[in-house]
């Protein structure tokens, strides 16, 4: 299956995450924050990552722009336990923000283990040329 890294500073979800995904046959490794999820990044191989926005230090957007410039096209879903309010004088939507800035997927904590391995699913398969393995987005 795809080897998955999860960058996020909280360890409850990092767990959650990990045991969602491990039990779903994909090898996983975790970061607690950006600056060590892109130095895990630069020395290995990902299928897909998944980045909290929120993390002390390097927080998310920064880290995914780090990530970008190494590797375009790998697939990045990113997760937030801040709340959506659709109030315009409220802060940001970050996880769409971080659509737009180059995220596939976002995901709002708490999240459903279906709804998580469905996402996961359809980067991978996005990612896939016809009749062949996925790979990193590294070029």
């Amino acid at each position: 299956m795809a080897n998955i890294l999860i960058v996020d500073d909280d360890p409850a979800v990092q767990v959650t995450i990990r045991l969602l995904l491990e039990r779903a046959g994909h090898h996983v490794t975790v970061a607690g924050d950006g600056r060590k999820g892109l130095a895990l990044f630069e020395a290995s191989q990902f299928d897909l990552l998944f980045l909290d926005i929120f993390m002390p230090g390097m927080d998310g957007l920064e880290t995914m722009r780090h990530i970008r410039a190494l590797a375009p096209a790998i697939p990045i879903v990113v997760i937030s336990g801040r709340s959506i309010t659709p109030d315009a004088y409220a802060e940001p939507d970050f996880l769409k923000m971080a659509t737009k800035l180059g995220a596939v997927a976002s995901l709002q904590k708490p999240f459903r283990p279906d709804t998580l391995l469905a996402v996961v699913d359809g980067c991978l398969k996005a990612g896939e040329p016809e009749g062949s393995d996925v790979r990193s987005g590294r070029r």
